[in-house]
C-alpha cells in the first residue's frame, strides 16, 4: 500500500491537522492525495508534499451541496489510481465506501467530530435522523479508523463495537522566542466561528470585561455573530479578523493575553471533543479560560495550562476572564507550564502513532 487518497469538504487552505497528516505520510514514503473542494474566493495553494486537488460545485451549502459534492468526488476517485483510501468525517463517507467496495482496498475513516452530535446537526431533528442513518450504515463498515480523542473513539466503539485510535489534533512543536513584554492585553478567539462555541454568552460577558476580544475565524455563525456584537454594544471592543493564514495566525496568539475556548454541552460532540484550538494556545504559551469538561480536565490536571468553567454563564465568564486578567502571577504559571505541555503535546511525538497506524495497513 503506498497510494493513499484523502477526503474533506474544505478547500485545503486553512485545514492545518490534513496539512500535517498528509506531509507526515508523504515525508515517510507514501504518494498522498488530498482531495477537499474549490469556492469561488479560494485562494491559490502553496505547493507542498503531496497532491491537493479541488473539486468546483455549483451548490456552496446545504444538502444540495452534500448531494453534488458525493457524486463529483464519487466519479473522480473510480477513476483514480489508490490502494487505500481515507474519508475525513460523515459527509464524504459513502463515497469512499463505494470506491473502496468496487476496488477493493483498504478504507479508513478518520473522525474529526461526533459529526451526528454537532450543535447545528442535533437542533435540526430531520437533518440528524439522515446524518445518523449515515453513520449507522457506513461507520460498522469501517474497522480501520482513528479520532482526535479517547473520549470520542470510545462512543464510537460504544455504538458500533469499532477499536479506533486517537491521533490528536495538536501542532508542530516550533521554537519561539516568548515575548513577557506585549504591547496591549487582548482576548483570544481562533478557530471556527460555528454553532455551540458559547458565542451567545461570551458576547454579553464582554460588557462586563475591560479588554479587547480578537476573533480571528470564520464559519456559519457569523453573520449571528456580528448581530450579538451590534445588540450588546461592545462593536468597540471587538474586532473580526476573519480567516488567517497559520503564520499569522501564531504571531497574533503570541501577542494575546488570554485565549479563550468555551462549547456548549448541547450535543456530545462539544463535550467530548479535544479542538486543535486548545493546543495552540498550549503552544502560543496562552494561559485560556475553558470548559471543565472530560478531555480538557484530563490534560489539565496533568499539566495545569487553563482555568476550566463548569457551565456557560454570562457571569462566570465574565468573573473567570477578569480575574486571569487581574491576576499576573497566574498567568505567568500557566505560561511556563504551556512552554512545559508543548514538549510532550506536540506533532513530533503523535505522528508516530499517525505513521504505525498506516504502516500496520500497509503490512
Amino acid at each position: 500500500m503506498k497510494r493513499i487518497y484523502f477526503t474533506v469538504t474544505n478547500d485545503l487552505v486553512y485545514d492545518q491537522r490534513m496539512q500535517r497528516i498528509c506531509t507526515s505520510l508523504a515525508e515517510e514514503g507514501y504518494v498522498v492525495t488530498l482531495v477537499g473542494r474549490r469556492l469561488p474566493n479560494s485562494p491559490n495553494l502553496p505547493v507542498r508534499k503531496y497532491v491537493q486537488k479541488r473539486i468546483y460545485c455549483w451548490f456552496k451549502k446545504g444538502k444540495w451541496f452534500y448531494a453534488e459534492f458525493n457524486i463529483r468526488l464519487f466519479f473522480f476517485l473510480l477513476f483514480s489510481k489508490m490502494d487505500a483510501i481515507c474519508a475525513i468525517d460523515l459527509d464524504t463517507i459513502l463515497p469512499v465506501l463505494k470506491v473502496s467496495q468496487w476496488k477493493n482496498i483498504p478504507r479508513i475513516y478518520d473522525a474529526h467530530e461526533l459529526f451526528s452530535e454537532l450543535k447545528e446537526v442535533i437542533s435540526r431533528p430531520s437533518v440528524q435522523k439522515k446524518w445518523l442513518l449515515i453513520e449507522r450504515k457506513a461507520v460498522p463498515k469501517f474497522q480501520l479508523g482513528y479520532t482526535v480523542s479517547e473520549s470520542i473513539a470510545q462512543e464510537f466503539h460504544k455504538r458500533y463495537g469499532v477499536h479506533y485510535a486517537t491521533i490528536r489534533n495538536v501542532p508542530i512543536l516550533k521554537e519561539h522566542i516568548f515575548s513577557e513584554h506585549k504591547t496591549t492585553k487582548f482576548i483570544l478567539y481562533q478557530g471556527a466561528v460555528n454553532e455551540a462555541r458559547g458565542f451567545e454568552y461570551l458576547i454579553p460577558a464582554m460588557k462586563q470585561i475591560d479588554c479587547k476580544l480578537i476573533v480571528c475565524g470564520d464559519g456559519n455563525f457569523m453573520p449571528q455573530l456580528k448581530a450579538l456584537i451590534e445588540e450588546n454594544n461592545v462593536t468597540e471592543k471587538i474586532e473580526l479578523k476573519g480567516m488567517l493564514p497559520p503564520e499569522e495566525l501564531i504571531a497574533v496568539a503570541q501577542q494575546a493575553t488570554i485565549g479563550i475556548a468555551l462549547a456548549e454541552k448541547e450535543g456530545l460532540n462539544q463535550y467530548l471533543a479535544l479542538p486543535n484550538k486548545f493546543f495552540d494556545y498550549i503552544h502560543a504559551s496562552l494561559p485560556q479560560v475553558t470548559m471543565c469538561y472530560p478531555e480538557y480536565e484530563k490534560i489539565n490536571k496533568q499539566y495545569e495550562v487553563a482555568v476550566l468553567i463548569d457551565s456557560l454563564d454570562v457571569n462566570l465568564i465574565a468573573k473567570s476572564i477578569n480575574a486571569l486578567l487581574a491576576d499576573e502571577s497566574l498567568r505567568k504559571r500557566l505560561q511556563y507550564n504551556c512552554s512545559k505541555a508543548k514538549e510532550e503535546l506536540n506533532w513530533q511525538k503523535e505522528q508516530k502513532r499517525l505513521i504505525e497506524f498506516y504502516n500496520q495497513i500497509r503490512k
